[in-house]
């Protein structure tokens, strides 16, 4: 996901106190018996959409293995949408509904270790989006020669809106996903993985069948309709798939041609892309863009920057595309690196953030990508801890998780001072953990192990407290001395400075120490290009 900057922060209205968490929150987002009892293996999606009625109606195939014994679970579907039956073995089950949890009964418990197949047969009118991605939804609109132009994004809202799903993000499909989806005859339907073909029906629909191999998070399994164009590329064995809209066909091909410097960039940095067996696609939308998996939604009408706009005020976002650089940058930090808990949703903005940065730095120098990012700090509020409430849905901490993130990590580079061994870290990190879904803890453990520095009480600073780190600096005996203070204690992190004509790196904590030879702050010039701090003198 994107911030919205210029209109307005995304998620800022969000970031909720405790007690305005509803029932339905509390059902979406925790882990209760009728959820931890199973684990999904594979969804196999069948549906049809009506463009005319704004209809969805199908069924879902839900395969799972049984890790404790059950004889209920729970699987999730919007209150507005009709549950039409449900089977396991060609037999009806019954179930009770509550707001958006649909808990399933089964005849006796279900054995340990065995696995199952339900199928999940539903219909209606899924809820239409006032402003996506910002809120979720489907968008119905229209190109500029009247045909149908659909799409839907589902992120913090869930993907529980548009089909019956076990949603939450601990529990991907470890076997992938099939997504069939007819449509009216003249248009097409582009979801996530490989195509594996059409299929014309008799009633003026056609099926259109996509395949995902790889593990893929429930809000990310998506539909794109429209009167496609599709354009094939590739880069190092790669395949790369645009799916535009046929006016933009000459624009798109010409445009994403930085998709392939991008792909090099990503791929030396943060290790070969995650979902190689289900290759790379951008797929144009009528909203301004998502993390789809492996069908990256593209909605910033081939214009540099975020929709001809640089955020960051430095001129360098206007170098390339926004959309296409972040969203992208999703599939190695949000798609194959997941966060438990939407809480912890740091672990996906605040690395994909620092990814733009990281582009930067391929395709114009370190010196761009240090004004870049600095150029973010403008946006960085410091109002409310980055990391939200857990075991509550949509409750994801502030817009911080982005910029304030990002910055995060280039302090922590700069701690490092050694830069082999830092893109070394990130590689690391996102190949040990590729597939796998973590929390905060998982990440400051690898840090700090890959680092060999405590890094602990820097990322609880940040991350858990909305204060930055104050370094206070005072005169005694005629020596200039400094400490930081933080809301976390046994707090150190080295600061850089210019002083007589050298650079210079001494470790402050949260105790007084001397500056060598200094007298005045007059005397040194802090290195703040590299630190996200506040300077008290």
């Amino acid at each position: 996901m994107k911030p919205l900057v210029i209109i307005c922060i995304f998620f800022l209205s969000f970031s909720l106190t405790a007690q305005d968490f509803t029932r339905r929150d509390s059902l979406q987002g925790s882990l209760r018996p009728e959820r931890t009892a199973f684990d999904v293996q594979r969804y196999d999606l069948n549906i049809t959409i009506n463009p005319q009625n704004r209809t969805v109606a199908g069924y879902n195939d839900i395969t799972f293995n049984l890790l404790e014994k059950t004889s209920s679970i729970q699987l999730d579907l919007f209150e507005n949408m009709m549950v039409d039956s449900i089977l396991h073995e060609d037999k009806k089950l019954t179930y009770q509904r509550e707001l958006d949890a649909v808990f399933i009964d089964f005849p006796s418990d279900l054995p340990l270790n065995s696995e199952h197949k339900i199928r999940f047969y539903y219909s209606g009118n899924p809820l239409v989006a006032k402003r996506a991605p910002w809120d979720g939804g489907f968008v119905w609109k229209k190109d500029s020669n009247g045909n149908d132009f659909i799409g839907v994004a589902v992120q913090g809202t869930g993907a529980s809106l548009w089909y019956p799903v076990k949603d939450h993000q601990t529990d991907e499909p470890d076997r992938g996903a099939s997504i069939k989806v007819a449509v009216p005859n003249g248009l097409m339907n582009v979801s996530n993985g490989r195509f594996l073909g059409k299929e014309e029906l008799t009633n003026g629909y056609t099926r259109w069948d996509w395949e995902v191999k790889s593990p893929i998070n429930n809000y990310n399994i998506v539909i794109n309709i429209a009167d496609y164009v599709h354009i094939h590329d590739e880069v190092n064995g790669l395949d790369l798939d645009y799916y535009v809209l046929r006016e933009n066909e000459e624009k798109a091909r010409q445009h994403f041609e930085e998709v392939k410097p991008m792909m090099n960039c990503f791929q030396e940095k943060f290790g070969a892309y995650p979902f190689i067996e289900d290759g790379f696609k951008l797929v144009e939308t009528p909203y301004l863009g998502m993390e789809h998996q492996s069908a990256v939604a593209y909605g910033n009408k081939y214009m540099k920057g975020y929709l001809g706009n640089d955020m960051t005020g430095t001129g360098i976002g206007m170098l390339f595309d926004y959309i296409t650089i972040h969203e992208t940058g999703h599939e190695w930090f949000g798609n194959s690196i997941t966060s438990k808990d939407i809480a912890d949703m740091w672990i996906h903005e605040s690395f994909t953030t620092y990814s733009e940065s990281v582009f930067v730095e391929c395709q114009f120098g370190y010196e761009k990508a240090m004004d870049y990012i600095n150029g973010q700090k403008m946006m960085v509020g410091n109002r409310k801890p980055i990391i939200g409430q857990f075991g509550v849905n949509f409750k994801t901490g502030n817009s911080d998780m982005y910029y304030k993130g990002a910055l995060v990590l280039n302090t922590i580079r700069h701690m490092l001072d050694n830069d082999e061994k830092w893109w070394k870290l990130i590689r690391n990190y996102a190949e040990t953990y590729r597939h796998q879904i973590i929390e905060t803890k998982d990440v400051v453990d690898f840090f700090t192990k890959e680092s060999g520095m405590n890094l602990a009480p820097i990322f609880d600073q940040y991350l858990n407290y909305k204060n930055l780190p104050e370094l206070e600096f005072r005169i005694k005996n005629k020596s200039l001395e400094a400490r930081w203070n933080t809301d976390v204690t046994n707090f150190e992190m080295p600061i850089e400075y210019f002083f007589d004509g050298k650079n210079t790196k001494i470790t402050v904590s949260n105790e007084w120490v001397t500056i060598p030879q200094a007298n005045t702050m007059e005397e040194i010039q802090l290195s703040l290009d590299k630190m996200l701090i506040t300077v008290k003198r």
